[in-house]
């Protein structure tokens, strides 16, 4: 029986439901002074609503690309950001190339990394199939942090979560490694958000799919 790995969802955060639509869609990009060093990236396809200028989906349905790019707390959690750049370079044989963001909640975050089932149940670390929490210095403070998506404590694999909005809930269980590198991916990032559903399921075919990926 395998575990699904996943951020619980709280629809009923105080913070995420005080927030209007608008607000949440004119979510601005600040980078972190944080001393990092690794940068990696996606080049990802996925069909979806057109943003307009305020980032939010409009009537135009559409196949697109774009790249996001990370930047990896490697002088935080060292063991945890080298397991990500390796997948993200496939390195080590296996890795996140062709595979798919696999649950997408809108005003949540999107998740991916299971590059073994594609649903969530599967991946796995460079360090075996699991490896344990490094720590939880980094919180969940903004949009566009990387973290680790588990099935409880010390459950870590290959699988991880970008947040669309704060999610402090998440704070002291998951563990945040990375985030977004610049507002140009912060805008990738809304667009994939935009094929999501409440559910988690993905509204649209072509299923945002991770065609390339590297260290820059």
């Amino acid at each position: 029986m395998f575990s699904r790995a996943l951020p619980r969802y709280n629809p009923t955060s105080s913070k995420l439901l005080a927030k209007s639509f608008l607000q949440q869609n004119t979510r601005n990009f600040h980078a972190s002074t944080a001393n990092m060093t690794i940068q990696t990236f996606f080049d990802v396809t996925w069909e979806g609503p057109v943003l307009d200028s305020n980032g939010r989906p409009t009537s135009q349905v559409k196949n697109q690309n774009g790249r996001i790019n990370f930047n990896l707390y490697d002088d935080v959690v060292p063991k945890t950001a080298e397991n990500f750049r390796a997948l993200c370079t496939g390195e080590k044989g296996f890795g996140y190339a062709n595979s798919s963001f696999h649950r997408i909640i809108p005003q949540f975050m999107l998740q991916g990394g299971d590059f073994t089932r594609g649903n969530g149940t599967g991946g796995k670390s460079i360090y075996g199939e699991k490896f344990a929490d490094e720590n939880f210095k980094k919180l969940h403070t903004k949009p566009g942090l990387l973290s680790m998506a588990n099935a409880g404590p010390n459950t870590n694999g290959s699988q991880f979560f970008v947040t669309t909005v704060v999610t402090s809930w998440l704070d002291g269980k998951h563990v945040v490694f990375g985030e977004v590198a610049d507002e140009a991916s912060l805008n990738v990032v809304k667009a994939l958000e935009a094929t999501g559903s409440g559910s988690g399921k993905v509204q649209y075919n072509n299923k945002p799919t991770i065609v390339k990926s590297g260290q820059l």
